[in-house]
């Protein structure tokens, strides 16, 4: 069999070299969602490092004699140089870095430089520089030129990820930037290989450092070096032992039982494998423990912990005292610098989403720490609401998904300065957040850290929600006790307001009734002057009748007052009811007829009553004012009466009861205990008449309190009855008036009137 060509053996595995760079390139190009420029990076690096290697691998097997060994020298390191500019920008752009622009501008300046030294070749001296023992020739100073952009470069990556790893707050990115030194390792001795002049075939520790970079850059999650290192350690170490303690056991059985006749290699080894069997267990747990400490990895127990946590907060109801338990047990087992318990308080909007806002579980003496309104379809609500799994910040800030988190709601979360979110919920409904900082050791939180942190979430529901519940029945308690406190005040300024008014009242009448008597008096005297000029007549009697319902008024504010004070005074005496009835609507016969109404009364046989006959008139005089006022024309106005029976709550000896029945506008049934109230005015104030029968006219407002004041003073009740206010179908209105009878002496005989069937139209 004819040997192989070795020139042809190069080519084809040098080729067999470049094609390893295809799988790169298509993972270049699969990149994710808002990684285009990384992606296009990371092809053009591994485009130009394939077209190198390919080239050489064609020049050694022969294929490009045209080319000779210093231009491919020249355009290997021309090509490092452009490989470790490309290296920056990649390292920019993957830490989303706007100073990008000063490197490439050094690196036009670089190229143009070395095109400029090129094209000005013949111009330099032959030695550009020498010290006798080393030169610099004119054929090597565009290699110079770019070897100390390579130089500058490299060393710029090298500072810049060093610096990055110093800085940066989080460990998911402190370990992903290692990857980068590991990248910068290859890349450096590579390039070393072709500035020394032994370029390595193929340049296979730059299709390492091709598959680094487009692993780093490209995918989110690594694996940590640090546990890969750890698990390195302990395997080697726990092999180097075993292998030590094989030799050793062999060695020593050898030299012990050598003389032995039946001296068997084999029962020694089977009796060696089976005691390092036995001991392999505890040794590799050893050397964790050991390699652990070297490296300062966490060590709790999960269940452990579980288990301490369940116990410690199960019967907490108190919310600051829960979020201060639960926080330290988690600070304290995972050795964790600080964290927050944060209570979900959700809102329903006028379109039905839900916004919720982040409110710090805490002591009433705490300053309060609430977070920004979060939207329900926004990214972080979405991911909780969906997942229910804990949120990284490393994830928050690099993720293309939570790009769209606004950024005061971005920026409240950066401030918290913490590394990890657990979400609380309880029946479905998100109801807390746990959130926890940087570990002490500066190591990074692990999948079995997050599921440890979610068991602990679960444990955290129950006692939340519980502790939700007292804390928000101790705010309630609150709100109702300075609800409280307002209203006392309020009742108390409403006391204080209406005995100034009730004075005020007391004072006016008072005062005012004497100058009313002298002006009423001299009017009188005026109008029965029969030597007077008759054309002051209509003048005198304006200023008697303005007196005298002015008087009417003042003798009302008295007896409010009276009523106030609870001194007024009754002069009871037995009065036939029915008889009074038909005087006081005998009076309004003029009114009643001007405004084309009827008027019907009819009673039955009724007792007589022991009342205050002037202050019961008075209470009949409003009330059939006010049926003829509120009552449109042609409207209908009926008085009733029934006797009332006993009983044994108010009315202990029975009593009469008299029903003013109208067809008016009625009264609206939210107003039937406000229009009882003084100075109370149906409609607007200006509205204000000085006729008493006028529909809707005004008044003085005094007319329903005075009369409720009267009859309570007489141990009755007055109240209204209407389907409502309207002033287009006129429902109507019945004003009931219970007046109680007095207990009669025995022996004695209840006066009793007649019948009355009475009419005005």
């Amino acid at each position: 069999m004819p040997a192989l060509n070795p020139q042809l053996l190069t080519l084809i595995g040098l080729l067999l070299l470049a094609v390893l760079y295809v799988p790169v390139l298509v993972f270049a190009f699969q990149r994710s969602e808002g990684q285009e420029m990384l992606g296009g990076l990371i092809a053009a690096y591994v485009l130009i490092s394939l077209s190198v290697t390919a080239i050489e691998a064609f020049w050694l097997g022969g294929r490009l004699p045209v080319l000779n060994h210093a231009f491919v020298q020249g355009m290997e390191l021309y090509a490092a140089l452009g490989l470790a500019f490309l290296v920056m920008l990649i390292l920019h752009a993957f830490m989303r870095r706007a100073a990008w622009w000063g490197w490439a501008a050094l690196a036009v300046v670089w190229t143009v430089g070395l095109a400029a030294i090129h094209l000005s070749m013949s111009r330099f001296p032959t030695v550009i520089w020498t010290n006798g023992q080393w030169a610099l020739p004119r054929e090597g100073l565009g290699a110079a030129w770019a070897l100390v952009g390579w130089l500058i470069f490299m060393l710029g990556g090298v500072i810049t990820v060093t610096r990055e790893q110093q800085q940066t707050r989080q460990p998911l990115l402190r370990n992903r930037l290692s990857y980068w030194l590991i990248l910068y390792t290859l890349v450096m001795v590579n390039d070393l290989f072709i500035i020394g002049g032994q370029a390595l075939p193929g340049n296979p520790l730059r299709l390492g450092a091709a598959i680094i970079i487009a692993y780093v850059a490209l995918t989110h999650d690594l694996p940590d070096v640090r546990q890969i290192t750890r698990r390195g350690l302990v395997y080697l170490i726990t092999t180097l032992l075993i292998v030590g303690i094989y030799i050793a056991g062999f060695v020593f059985s050898q030299t012990i039982f050598r003389a032995a006749p039946n001296n068997s290699p084999l029962l020694v080894g089977a009796v060696i494998a089976l005691v390092l069997a036995l001991i392999f267990t505890p040794l590799l747990s050893a050397v964790r423990r050991m390699v652990d400490h070297w490296l300062k990895a966490d060590q709790y127990d999960p269940g452990q912990a579980l288990h301490e946590y369940s116990q410690s907060i199960s019967n907490i109801l108190e919310m600051d005292r829960l979020a201060s338990v639960a926080v330290g047990i988690i600070l304290e087992t995972m050795q964790v610098e600080r964290g927050f318990l944060f209570l979900v308080d959700g809102e329903t909007t006028a379109e039905g989403s839900m916004l919720y806002r982040l409110r710090l579980a805490r002591s009433q003496t705490e300053r309060p720490m609430i977070g920004p309104q979060m939207e329900e379809a926004g990214a972080l609500v979405s991911y909780f609401m969906r997942d229910q799994r804990p949120l990284l910040q490393y994830d928050l800030d690099l993720l293309p998904a939570y790009r769209s988190v606004p950024q005061p709601e971005r920026e409240w979360f950066r401030r918290l300065e913490v590394e990890v979110y657990v979400p609380i919920f309880a029946k479905r409904k998100w109801i807390g957040l746990l959130a926890f900082g940087s570990k002490i050791s500066g190591n990074r939180y692990t999948d079995e850290d997050l599921v440890t942190l979610s068991a602990l979430s679960n444990q955290t529901a129950v006692a939340l929600e519980n502790a939700r519940l007292v804390d928000n029945l101790m705010r309630l308690n609150m709100d109702l006790r300075l609800a409280r406190r307002a209203l006392e005040k309020s009742n108390r300024d409403l006391e204080r307001l209406d005995q100034t008014k009730s004075d005020f009242i007391s004072i006016a009448s008072h005062e005012l009734r004497t100058p009313l008597t002298v002006i009423k008096g001299y009017t009188e005297m005026l109008m029965e002057d029969t030597n007077l000029d008759s054309n002051y007549q209509p003048i005198i009697n304006g200023i008697h009748d303005g007196t005298v319902r002015l008087h009417q008024i003042m003798d009302s504010m008295f007896e409010i007052a009276q009523i106030d004070a609870r001194t007024m005074q009754l002069n009871l005496q037995l009065i036939n009811l029915a008889e009074m009835i038909q005087e006081e609507c005998t009076e309004q016969e003029t009114a009643i007829r001007g405004r084309q109404q009827s008027l019907t009364i009819d009673l039955p046989v009724l007792p007589y009553i022991k009342v205050d006959p002037k202050s019961i008139r008075k209470i009949f005089q409003h009330l059939v004012n006010n049926a003829i006022k509120f009552t449109p024309n042609q409207g209908r106005i009926v008085v009733t009466a029934r006797p009332v029976s006993p009983n044994g709550g108010d009315l202990p000896n029975g009593g009469v009861e008299i029903v003013f029945s109208d067809t008016g506008v009625g009264v609206d049934p939210n107003m039937r205990e406000i229009i009882f109230t003084k100075f109370y005015q149906p409609g607007q104030l200006t509205k204000h008449s000085t006729s008493k029968t006028r529909f809707k006219g005004g008044g003085s407002g005094l007319g329903l309190a005075l009369s409720k004041g009267i009859i309570e003073a007489h141990g009755g009740r007055i109240w209204v009855e209407s389907p409502g206010y309207d002033e287009v179908h006129f429902p109507g209105s019945q004003f009931h008036v219970i007046v109680p009878l007095t207990k009669r002496e025995e022996s004695s005989t209840i006066p009793m009137s007649k019948v009355l069937n009475f009419k005005i139209e």
